[in-house]
């Protein structure tokens, strides 16, 4: 063998030792290298209380966890609506989960439509990866008028001018997406 083979099987050898010790540690510290949103598919079921999403309207949401995953398919942990979002986070802070990140949708980037069934006022669903976006950057209007797949939807924004304009025209507060409080959620 000569010794240019051997300085190369050599870098070789500590490159992929290097990556190893990385992909190691960061599983250690329970993160995870891919933390985008996903789309939600036809037929998934929200890992909060088991509807079918796909058929049913308004804002969903998915979490990722540190250290943790749902039950029965790869992370993210996803959800038919903002409000199973939030339960879902709230009962496995309880159970010592910490949640990585969170995304919903974001009415800001979709071209959403309400609508009026049996006197009550339905916003449109998007389940496209694109659609979401993290909790960090979005305000939401919550008490509105607007349902989703859980009754009263929190319908998020990233764009606070939009939240504002959205709770203007069918009521409901705003606030950052990460003030919504288990007593706020639990009251809807």
């Amino acid at each position: 063998m000569s010794k240019h083979t051997t300085g190369f099987t050599r870098r070789c050898f500590l490159a992929g030792a290097g990556t190893v010790a990385v992909v190691s540690l960061s599983g250690c510290l329970g993160t995870s290298e891919e933390m985008d949103p996903v789309s939600i598919e036809s037929g998934q079921n929200c890992d909060q209380c088991g509807m079918v999403i796909d058929q049913h309207p308004g804002p969903t949401g998915q979490t990722y966890y540190q250290n943790n995953s749902p039950e029965g398919h790869d992370p993210p942990a996803r959800f038919c609506s903002t409000t199973c979002t939030y339960r879902h986070r709230f009962a496995k802070e309880q159970s010592g989960w910490t949640p990585a990140e969170t995304f919903l949708t974001d009415y800001s980037t979709v071209d959403y439509e309400t609508r009026t069934d049996g006197g009550k006022t339905i916003i449109s669903r998007h389940p496209g990866r694109e659609a979401f976006a993290s909790t960090e950057s979005l305000t939401v209007v919550a008490n509105s008028e607007v349902e989703g797949a859980m009754g009263t939807a929190i319908v998020p924004f990233s764009n606070s001018g939009d939240a504002a304009s959205f709770a203007e025209e069918y009521g409901g507060q705003t606030l950052p997406a990460d003030e919504i409080s288990r007593e706020l959620v639990g009251g809807m």
